[in-house]
């Protein structure tokens, strides 16, 4: 596009006094920004008001030198085809140094005008990508029990056609083998009806649900916005986004034939089959019965999570019994009493019924008799072996295990592993589970939703808990996570509104998350394509398929705008209009190096968007400084940095550089899932970049930072910088 540039600078929260507004315009005007103005508070109506006018006139790229870009989003958004760039001289040069000379912070903010000066002359407006033909905008709903039908009926009524796919020959799932729920409102005291027959009723009746029963998904294609679904039946549907919402499978009890004896007595029950003897009317007469919570759950031989419905349905099932006879003696052996918010009063109903609760220790209590059943454990608040005999039942609590297939995933390409031993590893997984696949997608990175270690899809499990890493694709309930009937129905109606959300952003061209409204995508120069597959394994999100040659085949709405495969591509084909290799290469190569003898090292942190950047924000806001020969860059996730970049800050004289980013692992925050780790694990190869260029692996660090580190950032910065002094000036200054 044709830029008519103009920059505007600041005064306001202390930048006025600080820096010599003069040397900064100067220092801008360098990268092309040569119109510059002032405003006492630049993010006051009248601030805004004057670069409105400008806009209105024709100004179309604003290089904005304030505060940071997280902050006053509102005031300074101006429109998708006016670019704006953001340079934070407030947090980023004023506040952060205080301990710094007056010409060390001027150079400071001198660099942070040349970077964002050429961002924004190198930068182009987003154009977004749009689907060839008719947007698809039903929702496709996989799974037809209390999650599923709870969504179908969300999405209906928000005005979608809805398509809802079950593989049993009726709706309902785990509901129809429900007799009574638990006390749902208040007071709590009373068992409730169970809903299913109502909620039926209603599915059944809505004209934007169609239902396909006793059918699996044989083949799923396509993208968000542009899903096309292939059932067993034979049917073919188009939809714009998924709900997988399969449920859950009881925790197999005959891996408690050891530790609780299941098996040996008929009277030993888990509590799916208690349920399903009280709906047949089969729980005969009982005077005293034990409900051992626990059973399998909160246990690292077995499930090492809490499956969250236990407790719930044990204090139900016991009030069964007490209600059938009032003077049956009741038990329930417990760990800990999970019962929160209003839960807590079944809790006490049970207790106000009769109900004796028992706590105890972490072993198991012990299990012996055939017809009549005697228990033994220890009461840890009584400090003693409590034996109950006589016992007519004893009911296992069993966990849940969602009903999602466990993927198994071959290591990353980047990660350097035996790709054979990982593709064997997948097979083996395949030949273990009886339903390898629910959606079958033609994905290159497999047929399944990605999975954490317990089989639950995931993506970001606190920002984005619906997610999976599969764009458009949405679990709810069960198989998202352990949870109790009230969650499972919640969950299906937000996993509903995130799935009209998804296809609104397809229609859109925009990413739905987590860069909400992003409307740039990565666009490929095919003609120098090597075939590598870096991007298409790296990609956490499947975004890139392949072509028969290996060739990469983008689908823009399945992907995230992370820039990941940006970072993997060795031949650097892949960029984003406002966001490339070049772009912050160049960024980089706008910071004044000093000369040797000056003593005025210079170091590169890239900084990740999501958790770091608003760290350092929230640090400066403290108070807190930290050297003033740093300069940060905003990357939009650590997997993004090409290697080029390292390579080149160091061989035009940088000093060092870190990589700041989020925390990776099993509790990982990354919000594009692998980006912190594939950024340590590439630095972790860089070695051999640094022995070409004859200089010191310490030059290079990856450092952690969790969105509430702020407390970490000066001291990362400042150790990070004795490195540097003690490793001495680059030698590559001044070539």
């Amino acid at each position: 596009m044709s830029k008519k540039v103009c920059g505007y600078l600041c005064k306001g929260c202390g930048i006025g006094d600080a820096l010599d507004l003069g040397g900064l315009k100067k220092a801008a005007g360098e990268q092309g920004v040569k119109e510059f103005k002032e405003h006492d508070v630049l993010c006051s109506p009248e601030g805004v008001a004057m670069i409105q006018a400008d806009v209105d006139a024709g100004t179309n790229a604003l290089l904005i030198a304030a505060c940071s870009s997280r902050a006053k989003t509102d005031e300074f958004s101006f429109g998708n085809q006016v670019l704006v760039e953001r340079v934070s001289l407030r947090e980023q040069v004023v506040w952060c140094s205080a301990e710094a000379e007056d010409d060390d912070r001027q150079m400071l903010g001198e660099d942070y005008m040349r970077m964002g000066g050429v961002k924004l002359t190198k930068s182009e407006p987003p154009a977004p990508f749009q689907l060839e033909g008719e947007i698809a905008k039903a929702v496709l709903v996989v799974g037809g029990g209390i999650s599923g039908l709870n969504a179908a009926m969300a999405a209906a009524e928000a005005g979608s056609q809805v398509y809802l796919v079950e593989k049993e020959a009726e709706l309902g799932g785990f509901l129809r083998t429900i007799d009574k729920l638990g006390p749902q409102t208040a007071p709590y005291r009373e068992l409730e009806d169970n809903p299913l027959s109502g909620l039926l009723e209603k599915v059944s009746g809505h004209a934007n649900i169609k239902t396909f029963t006793g059918a699996t998904i044989a083949k799923t294609e396509g993208a968000p916005g542009n899903f096309s679904v292939s059932l067993s039946n034979g049917e073919s549907l188009k939809a714009g986004a998924i709900i997988q919402a399969t449920g859950w499978t009881p925790y197999d009890p005959e891996k408690l034939a050891g530790d609780l004896a299941y098996g040996s007595s008929p009277n030993i029950v888990t509590n799916v089959q208690f349920e399903q003897k009280a709906k047949e009317g089969g729980l005969g007469e009982i005077n005293s019965i034990a409900f051992i919570q626990c059973a399998g759950s909160r246990d690292a031989n077995h499930l090492p999570y809490c499956s969250a419905f236990c407790c719930l349905v044990s204090c139900k099932q016991a009030m069964y019994v007490k209600q059938a006879n009032p003077e049956a003696a009741v038990y329930v052996i417990y760990k800990d009493v999970r019962t929160p918010s209003q839960s807590e009063e079944v809790y006490r109903e049970a207790q106000r019924q009769g109900v004796i609760f028992i706590r105890r220790d972490e072993t198991y209590p012990t299990i012996s008799g055939s017809d009549k059943l005697s228990l033994e454990t220890m009461d840890v608040l009584l400090n003693e072996k409590v034996s109950l005999e006589e016992l007519d039942m004893v009911v296992l609590a069993t966990g849940m295990k969602p009903n999602n297939p466990k993927v198994v995933e071959a290591p990353l390409v980047a990660f350097g592993e035996d790709q054979e031993a990982a593709k064997k590893l997948v097979e083996e997984a395949k030949a273990q589970t009886e339903d390898w696949s629910i959606l079958n997608l033609d994905y290159r990175q497999g047929p399944n939703l990605p999975t954490l270690k317990y089989a639950m899809p995931d993506s970001h499990f606190i920002c984005f808990p619906y997610e999976t890493r599969r764009t458009g694709i949405y679990t709810a309930g069960t198989v998202r996570r352990p949870m109790r009937l009230t969650q499972a129905q919640d969950d299906g109606v937000g996993a509903a509104m995130k799935a009209i959300q998804a296809i609104a952003a397809a229609e859109a061209g925009c990413a739905v998350h987590p860069r909400s409204g992003d409307e740039s995508f990565p666009e490929f120069a095919m003609q120098r394509c090597t075939q590598c597959k870096r991007c298409t394994e790296e990609c956490p999100f499947g975004a890139i398929n392949e072509d028969e040659k290996a060739n990469p085949l983008p689908n823009p709405t399945r992907c995230r705008r992370c820039g990941v495969c940006m970072g993997a591509c060795p031949e650097r084909i892949i960029s984003f209009k406002n966001y490339s290799v070049d772009i912050v290469g160049s960024q980089i190569k706008a910071i004044e190096v000093p000369e040797e003898d000056e003593e005025k090292p210079r170091v590169v942190v890239l900084v990740c968007e999501n958790d770091a950047l608003p760290a350092i924000d929230m640090a400066a806001r403290l108070g807190k400084s930290w050297s003033a020969f740093v300069r940060f860059i905003s990357v939009r996730c650590l997997g993004s940095v090409n290697l080029v970049w390292i390579a080149d800050a160091l061989s035009s004289g940088i000093d060092g550089l870190i990589l700041m980013g989020c925390r990776r692992g099993d509790d990982y925050q990354c919000h594009f899932i692998k980006g912190s780790e594939l950024a340590n694990v590439r630095m972790s190869k860089i070695s051999e970049t640094l022995q070409r260029l004859v200089l010191e692996s310490d030059r290079i660090k990856v450092a952690e930072v969790g969105i509430t580190d702020h407390d970490k950032v000066a001291g990362i910065i400042n150790e990070f910088m004795e490195t540097i002094d003690s490793v001495g000036p680059n030698p590559y200054k001044g070539f």
